[in-house]
């Protein structure tokens, strides 16, 4: 009987390491508490982290998003329109005093590109002296007419015309100006608008694992419409690298699943990879 009592206790304890190997627990990782401001080239990827921040163990992630279309979006309105709910909701949240990371997408005036940035940054700081910025850079609009676009500026494709803007405007005009100004805050920027360039293109060179077309609905296309709002599939890849971006978490082992057949995963990491290392959380 003492025999037998031991061999019971043996399976059980077999059993029990082998349930664990099956269904092994996430590793639960502190979230931050994010406010987030843009537009519709911005949003998706603001909503859909909540979602895969959860899925990842992320504990505590919590963001507020203040969301208007088009130009509206752009730091510097959100700050000049000071009488709009959005403005006064922005200034409330981060009068709390509790804010980690504080996102917010390009959009500005080429005669004063930090204008609406510095604007923003400088209120943060009052009450959120540690506080991380980062600028999500989106695609460029209009995608039917990349190759022209590209053309006339100089570009043989629309990725050597996005690499510019992201090289000259965004990271020297803007972001290099800001950390001389803010040299106590991390400013970072997430190369959003490359899931779009680089999906659009395995789409082109059918690469890609789904039936997707270039336009049409947003569950199986590219781009919704002509000013290249983000199918889903878009929106997936971009809410990855931002994950990564942001978080750090290993694309290789993340277990989010995207709905789609392709490896948006790989996609992402390789994005993410590629990004200037100087310009990275």
């Amino acid at each position: 009987m003492k025999m037998l009592n031991i061999l019971v206790s043996l399976l059980i304890f077999v059993c029990c390491t082998c349930n664990k190997n099956i269904s092994p627990k996430k590793e639960n990782i502190s979230g931050y508490n994010m406010l987030l401001i843009g537009n519709s080239f911005f949003k998706p990827y603001a909503e859909n982290l909540s979602l895969i921040a959860l899925d990842a163990g992320l504990e505590n992630h919590n963001s507020t998003t203040v969301f208007r279309g088009g130009d509206n979006g752009k730091p510097i309105n959100f700050w000049n329109d000071s009488s709009t709910i959005e403005h006064n909701l922005i200034k409330k949240t981060l009068d709390k005093g509790d804010i980690d990371i504080f996102g917010m997408t390009v959009g500005h005036d080429r005669d004063n590109p930090t204008e609406g940035f510095r604007a923003w940054i400088a209120y943060a700081i009052q009450k959120n002296p540690n506080i991380t910025i980062f600028i999500s850079i989106p695609p460029i609009d209009f995608p039917a007419d990349w190759n022209q676009r590209a053309n006339e500026y100089g570009f043989d494709t629309i990725k050597e015309l996005y690499d510019y803007f992201v090289k000259v405007v965004v990271h020297e005009e803007i972001v290099d100006v800001l950390r001389n100004e803010f040299p106590s805050n991390k400013i970072f920027t997430i190369p959003t608008g490359k899931a779009a360039i680089h999906l659009a293109q395995m789409n082109v060179n059918n690469l890609l694992l789904d039936n997707i077309s270039m336009f049409g609905p947003k569950n199986n296309s590219i781009f919704t419409d002509h000013k290249g709002h983000q199918g889903q599939i878009v929106i997936e890849t971009g809410s990855l690298i931002w994950l990564h971006s942001i978080y750090n978490i290993d694309l290789k082992t993340n277990d989010y699943e995207t709905g789609f057949k392709t490896d948006l995963h790989s996609i992402a990491e390789e994005i993410a990879a590629n990004h200037v290392m100087a310009y990275k959380k």
